[in-house]
């Protein structure tokens, strides 16, 4: 894995692993819907809740995602507020496959507590839905091939 950097010049810069953090206001609730719901296996030992501290998930090989208790997410932005359920400041997307893994990876998240935005169905840029997480996280599926 490389760590290039790149100069004033206009070469590429990479950096890895990618690190998302997102607020949660529960983290035992955070951890079972992204374990049943995405399929997901958090890194680490677990703490006295029985969750991993801090609470992270391996999304592939170069990207990362920490969840953080919303009291505590002010040591990571801050003098910011955390935006307010039901509004969003990203939005974060999973590739599917196939059009038949989108619907599918929708219903293991609907199962598990998600609520679907957007049922999947036929959009411009490919099979797509989307669903919130239960702290109102917005994530897409699309069997869309994007570039690069």
């Amino acid at each position: 894995m490389g760590t290039d950097r790149s100069d004033q010049r206009g070469t590429p810069v990479t950096y890895e692993p990618i690190l998302v953090s997102l607020p949660v206001g529960d983290r035992v609730r955070a951890h079972e819907f992204y374990v049943a719901g995405l399929g997901l296996r958090a890194i680490g030992e677990p703490a006295d809740d029985g969750v991993p501290e801090p609470l992270l998930f391996e999304l592939n090989p170069l990207a990362r995602l920490m969840l953080v208790p919303t009291v505590g997410f002010g040591w990571v932005i801050g003098d910011h507020e955390v935006a307010t359920p039901g509004s969003s400041e990203c939005v974060l997307g999973i590739g599917a496959a196939s059009d038949e893994e989108v619907q599918e990876i929708v219903e293991r998240a609907r199962s598990a507590g998600a609520v679907v935005a957007t049922e999947p169905a036929p959009q411009p840029w490919g099979h797509a839905a989307a669903f919130t997480d239960p702290d109102g996280h917005v994530w897409t599926v699309t069997s869309a091939k994007l570039p690069g």
